[in-house]
């Protein structure tokens, strides 16, 4: 189980348990893939609360691997979880909390 005081997000792919966590690392791989200068504006790339399946996998890989996992964004995007996509929109929205304490209100799925 996961430490929510280090933004720690508990998931279950597969049937197996995976801790996710936007580190600092994680945050740079997103900056990267959405083309963000900096942490500004990646959390201003999630204010309108819009996301698309695309951005829940990339969200949601990056907290995979800065949890410890060296999965790849298609390997993760193979995996299932339980309770379809609610629960990946909810994955990513407690990442997103975590990391920028936003509104978990403010996402909204695709």
């Amino acid at each position: 189980m996961g430490n929510a005081r280090r933004g720690d997000v508990d998931a279950v792919f597969d049937g197996k348990n995976y801790t996710l966590r936007l580190t600092l690392g994680a945050l740079a791989e997103l900056e990267t893939a959405f083309g963000a200068d900096d942490l500004v504006g990646l959390a201003g790339r999630f204010e309108g609360g819009r996301l698309s399946s695309r951005d829940l996998l990339r969200v949601i890989a990056a907290g995979v691997r800065g949890g410890g996992s060296d999965l790849g964004d298609d390997e993760i995007a193979r995996m299932s979880v339980e309770g379809g996509i609610p629960a990946y929109v909810k994955l990513a929205s407690d990442l997103l909390v975590a990391a920028f304490g936003a509104s978990a209100e403010s996402v909204s799925h695709p």
